[in-house]
């Protein structure tokens, strides 16, 4: 696929996805091309480094120690995406990370050059601007959720969101791209493991799911938002 191609083959919501052809050009001429294993750690919590990595292909998974010392999931990021800004633009140590979902590829953009380009390119300054707001807008509904709502209508919630980011139309439904397990999927909806079994098998039996191995797909994406309380998707 050539990198700078329309904005058709990137995710609409992804910063790939927002930019025009000639903006998508520049950005894309920065850095070189990575190719990372399935597993590979990309970027490290803690670490100083400062380069920006644009997903080009595959998924992504952001997590975060926490006080336990455990890892918990706080993010998936899918191609088009950038991870590591933060870092970048603050000059902070790393505050998560990053982990390849799958095989993938990435382009590696040193931070100076990514800097120089936002303050050329107003584009894309702009749509990096939006995406930083939006991962902040989706962290405090996180937080909201996981007060306001009982587990089955957040774990709800989750997958309408996740069909919005990473869905693509099937024979059957909405298949959700990224492929979460039950932990995975509980720790992004702040539940408990045995209530995602507990949930994801009513929401099977309703009609609502159909899930396999690293697999899920909504059959009835209205009733879905119904259920997770969102206001009907705009025709």
């Amino acid at each position: 696929m050539d990198e700078s191609a329309a904005s058709a083959e990137w995710p609409a919501r992804s910063l790939l996805g927002l930019l025009s052809v000639p903006a998508r050009r520049e950005l894309l001429g920065l850095g070189a091309r990575k190719r990372f294993e399935a597993g590979a750690v990309m970027l490290r919590e803690g670490m100083d480094d400062e380069h920006v990595l644009l997903l080009l292909s595959g998924f992504a998974k952001v997590t975060a120690t926490v006080e336990n010392g455990e890892s918990s999931l706080l993010a998936v990021r899918a191609a088009g995406d950038p991870v590591g800004e933060m870092a970048a633009m603050t000059g902070a140590p790393r505050s998560a990370t990053v982990t390849a979902c799958g095989p993938l590829l990435a382009r590696v953009l040193p931070s100076a050059a990514l800097r120089g380009l936002l303050l050329t390119v107003p584009e894309v300054s702009v749509a990096l601007a939006g995406i930083v707001a939006d991962r902040l807008r989706w962290a405090n509904r996180r937080r909201l959720d996981f007060r306001g709502y009982p587990a089955k209508v957040r774990l709800a919630r989750l997958l309408v969101e996740l069909a919005a980011s990473y869905g693509s139309s099937g024979p059957g439904g909405t298949v959700i791209g990224c492929r979460l397990t039950q932990p995975e999927l509980a720790a992004l909806a702040g539940v408990a493991e045995t209530t995602v079994h507990k949930v994801l098998r009513e929401l099977r039996e309703e009609g609502l799911l159909e899930t396999g191995y690293r697999s899920t797909v909504i059959l009835d994406l209205p009733r879905l938002r119904r259920l997770a309380e969102l206001t009907p998707e705009p025709p």
